[in-house]
C-alpha cells in the first residue's frame, strides 16, 4: 500500500531511497549550520571577537549547531583568584526556538521522502538519513573539540537524532495521512477483532490524554500572555539593561535573537512560575508565584521582567492550571467518552456515587497526563549555563508535575462539573440567535 491512496509511488530522484534520504539530510544540516553560523559571522565583520582566525570561529559555529540540536558541552576554564584552580561545568541548556531549525528542516524532507516512498520502503529512506545524520554531528563533534570545550562523540552522533528524527517522523505521517498508512498496519481491521470492552477502555485512554494535552497547551498559552504582560509592564526595565551593555546596533540584534531563540524555555519557565512549582534561576535562587528569592543575575535583558519584591497576589497565578483544566474538563464532556462512567452506572445503581468517583478518576486521569507532559517540557527546557552559579536553571521536571497535575486535576473536575449546564447555556445562546434571525 501507498502511503497516500491518491498518489503513485512516484520518486522525485531516480536513485536508491536510502541515499536520497542521505542527501536530504546532508541539505538539512548544511542548511542548519549556514543559519547558525550567519550571527557569528556577522559579529566578526564588526571585529566582536578577539580572537577572529577562521578555524576558531568554525568551531564555534560547530560547538553552538551541536548546542541547538541538545548536545551538551563539557566546558574547561581556569578558576580565578589566587589558587586559579581549573573549574568544569557542562553547558546544556537548549535554547528551543533555534532547535525548531532542523526540526522544520527534518519535516519537510520527511514529506519529500514519503512522497518518494511505498509503505514498506519508507525504511530504507529513513535508515540513510539518519545515518548521514549522525555521520555529521559525529564529524562536527570530532572537528570542533578543544581544550575549552569538551564534545562527547556519542552524544554528537545520537542526540541531534532525537529533534530531526522526530521531525522527520511527523513530517512523513503529514504526508501519509494517518500513523497506520506510515507504517503499513490497518488500524480499523485490527480494532475490529477487540472485544467492546477493549475498544472503549481504549476510547477513554486516547481522550484522557487529549484532555491531559488541551490542558496543558491551554496552561501554556495563558501563562505566555502572563509572561508578554510582565515584558510589557517592566519594558523600561529591559531598555535599560539594553542601553547599560552598550553592544550597539548588530550586538544588540544578536543578543536579541538569542534571546528569542531561548523563547519556548522562558514560555515553559513561566508555566512552572504560574504553577507554583517556581523555577531556579542558578544554586540558591528560586522564582514563583508562591515567593521569590533570586540573587545575582548576569545582564541579561530578558531578566529585567523577572517579577520581584512582595508578590502579595502571586497565588492568584495557580489559577491558570486550574482554569486550563476546567478547559479540558469541558472537552472531556464534549468528546462523549466517558465510558468508565457508563460501565461503572451499569454495576452501581446510585448515580451520586457513580458520577462522584468517575468524575474524581478523571481528574485524576487527566491531571495525571497534564503532570506528565509538563515534565517533558520542564526537561527539555531546564539546564545548565555552564560554570558558576548558572548551573541550575529552570523548573524542576517532578516538583512542575505534582503542581500542574494537582491544579488541572481539580480544574477537570470543575470542568466536567460544570460542562451540562454550559451546554445548556450555549444552546439557548443558539436558539436566541436562530429566532431573532427569523
Amino acid at each position: 500500500m501507498k502511503l497516500r491512496a491518491d498518489q503513485t509511488g512516484e520518486r522525485g530522484l531516480p536513485m536508491p531511497l536510502w541515499l536520497q534520504g542521505a542527501l536530504e539530510s546532508a541539505q538539512a544540516a548544511i542548511i542548519s549550520a549556514l543559519v547558525v553560523a550567519a550571527p557569528i559571522v556577522a559579529v566578526w565583520a564588526t571585529a566582536g571577537f578577539q580572537n577572529g582566525a577562521a578555524d576558531v570561529l568554525a568551531r564555534l559555529a560547530g560547538q553552538t549547531w551541536l548546542l541547538i540540536h541538545g548536545v551538551p558541552l563539557l566546558l574547561e576554564t581556569v578558576g580565578v583568584g589566587s589558587a586559579a584552580l581549573p573549574e568544569s561545568g557542562v553547558l546544556s541548556l537548549t535554547p528551543l526556538g533555534l532547535t525548531l531549525i532542523p526540526f522544520l528542516l527534518a519535516w519537510r524532507a520527511g514529506r519529500r521522502l514519503a512522497r518518494a516512498s511505498y509503505t514498506d520502503q519508507l525504511w530504507q529512506a529513513l535508515l540513510g538519513s539518519w545515518l548521514m545524520y549522525a555521520g555529521f554531528g559525529l564529524a562536527t563533534g570530532f572537528v570542533c573539540r578543544t581544550d575549552d570545550v569538551g564534545v562527547g562523540l556519542w552524544s554528537a552522533a545520537l542526540i541531534p537524532l532525537i529533534p530531526f528524527g522526530l521531525g522527520m517522523v511527523i513530517g512523513a505521517r503529514r504526508e501519509a495521512g494517518s500513523w497506520s498508512r506510515l507504517i503499513g498496519v490497518d488500524a480499523v481491521a485490527w480494532l475490529s477483532r477487540t472485544s467492546q470492552h477493549s475498544r472503549w477502555a481504549g476510547s477513554y485512554l486516547v481522550s484522557a490524554i487529549k484532555a491531559g494535552f488541551v490542558a496543558v497547551m491551554a496552561s501554556l498559552a495563558m501563562s505566555c500572555a502572563l509572561l508578554a504582560a510582565t515584558l510589557i509592564i517592566h519594558w523600561n526595565l529591559v531598555i535599560a539593561v539594553y542601553e547599560a551593555l552598550d553592544a550597539g546596533a548588530l550586538g544588540g540584534a544578536v543578543l536579541t535573537i538569542a534571546q528569542l531563540g531561548f523563547l519556548p524555555n522562558l514560555a515553559v519557565f513561566a508555566l512552572a512560575w504560574t504553577s507554583g512549582a517556581g523555577v531556579a534561576l542558578g544554586v540558591g535562587s528560586q522564582a514563583g508565584a508562591l515567593g521569590t528569592a533570586v540573587g545575582p543575575l548576569p545582564s541579561i535583558p530578558v531578566f529585567a521582567a523577572l517579577p520581584a519584591g512582595s508578590l502579595d497576589f502571586g497565588v492568584a497565578a495557580l489559577v491558570v492550571p486550574v482554569l486550563a483544566g476546567t478547559l479540558a474538563g469541558w472537552w472531556f464532556l464534549r468528546e462523549g467518552e466517558n465510558h468508565f462512567d457508563e460501565w461503572l452506572s451499569i454495576k452501581i445503581r446510585a448515580r451520586w456515587f457513580t458520577a462522584t468517583v468517575s468524575t474524581l478518576a478523571l481528574g485524576v486521569m487527566v491531571g495525571g497526563v497534564a503532570g506528565l507532559f509538563a515534565a517533558g517540557l520542564a526537561w527539555l527546557a531546564r539546564g545548565s549555563a555552564g560554570i558558576g552559579r548558572l548551573t541550575e536553571i529552570g523548573p524542576d521536571p517532578l516538583r512542575t508535575s505534582l503542581f500542574v497535575a494537582a491544579e488541572v486535576g481539580t480544574g477537570v473536575v470543575i470542568g466536567y462539573a460544570v460542562g451540562p449546564w454550559l451546554e445548556r447555556q450555549q444552546k439557548l445562546r443558539e436558539a436566541d440567535l436562530e429566532t431573532a434571525s427569523l
